[in-house]
């Protein structure tokens, strides 16, 4: 992986830590807006991470395939991931 492993193993040690916060709730029968709100935080912070991860892949591993004559399938798989997002959105 090229992206800042450190920044990216935090924001998902975080996310992950959200998640068994959510579950407490859950089990908690806490208000489901206060819920809602934790889930959106927690997508958030993933959302961030894998922007990460995809920015550092375009910058290094694409970037490195677009200068051989080879075909380039480091684009189609970047862009099916991209896509991916849309769809998560």
């Amino acid at each position: 992986m090229k992206a800042d492993r450190d920044s990216v193993t935090r924001k998902v040690k975080i996310a992950k830590g959200q998640l068994d916060g959510i579950l407490k709730m859950i089990d908690e029968d806490r208000y489901c807006v206060d819920i809602a709100t934790q889930l959106m935080a927690t997508t958030s912070i993933l959302k961030k991470a894998t922007q990460e991860v995809l920015q550092a892949h375009i910058r290094s591993c694409v970037s490195d395939s677009l200068k051989t004559d080879e075909p380039n399938p480091k684009i189609e798989e970047a862009l099916s991931v991209l896509e991916k997002m849309v769809n998560l959105s």
